[in-house]
């Protein structure tokens, strides 16, 4: 399977499921959906994904984003989005897929209520999707090392 085909089907596992079985961006106000203080925020973009993104729907821009992988892209919105719109990140969050499962991305610390749950506190159907997508993932070679380089930046964040 290349790399697309990988994230095309990663995106069907997690097309209907969610971190909780009501809509969490109501507790949270939709946080992971809002840029910062600064106008940052967004997704990153999976290895090849941008290509799901062409033409780019309304409310959308696309830019690089060298903060976790040299040449990364990262998918930006208004805020509000169809959930057939939205990249592969935001389908996983706040899980992360690790080569033998799935853990809590670090990066969610600084917005997510649900980070203080863990696993735990996330919905099975949600958390065993994400391990399944994982191994999809992980079977390609470019996105084990976009998925390691995350990891990585995941363990800098922890030491800080």
């Amino acid at each position: 399977m290349n790399g697309l085909d990988a994230v095309i089907a990663a995106r069907e596992i997690l097309e209907s499921v969610t971190p909780l079985r009501q809509d969490c961006g109501r507790i949270c106000g939709g946080a992971c959906c809002e840029c910062d203080e600064d106008g940052q925020g967004g997704m990153l973009l999976f290895p090849g994904e941008e290509m799901l993104y062409d033409p780019l729907p309304e409310g959308f821009s696309i830019i690089r984003d060298d903060l976790v992988m040299e040449g990364a892209k990262l998918l930006i919105c208004g805020g509000q989005c169809d959930r057939k719109d939205r990249p592969l990140s935001c389908r996983l969050f706040p899980l992360l897929p690790t080569e033998k499962g799935a853990k809590m991305d670090r990066r969610g610390w600084a917005m997510c209520p649900l980070m203080e749950w863990g696993k735990a506190g996330l919905a099975k159907d949600f958390t065993d999707a994400v391990c399944q997508a994982g191994k999809i993932l992980y079977a390609c070679p470019e996105h084990a090392a976009f998925l390691s380089a995350i990891h990585a930046f995941n363990d800098q964040l922890s030491k800080l």
